[in-house]
């Protein structure tokens, strides 16, 4: 697989602790990407955060959080990412959570698939 030029970030903000069929949403997603066959897909844990309720969500040891922040990135080509959108909607819709989703043209520079 070869991804070059013009593509599409899709970033999504989610909470650790939203879960859908029992289960964490960012993990169901990242799942999900790989069934469609999407290039890749990272999670990153945030330290600090807030979202549309205000609370501050922090993993400072006396203010322990169990629903930090989680970011979701996914980088493909825009027709694949564009498809993917309505199982990312279903997804929301399922696990009844609040976040956020975002979509940016990016530059592939260079992709380079594993052995």
């Amino acid at each position: 697989m070869e991804i070059k030029g013009e593509a599409k970030l899709v970033r999504i903000f989610i909470g650790e602790s939203d879960l859908v069929h029992h289960k964490t949403l960012y993990e169901t997603i990242v799942e999900e990407a790989k069934k469609f066959h999407l290039a890749g897909a990272t999670v990153y844990k945030g330290v600090m955060g807030f979202g549309k309720d205000s609370r501050i969500h922090t993993s400072k040891i006396l203010r322990l959080s169990e629903d930090m922040p989680i970011v979701i990135e996914i980088v493909d080509e825009v027709e694949k990412i564009e498809k993917f959108l309505p199982i990312l909607h279903d997804l929301f819709e399922t696990a009844k959570c609040g976040g956020l989703i975002t979509l940016e043209k990016v530059e592939v520079i260079k992709y380079v698939t594993g052995k």
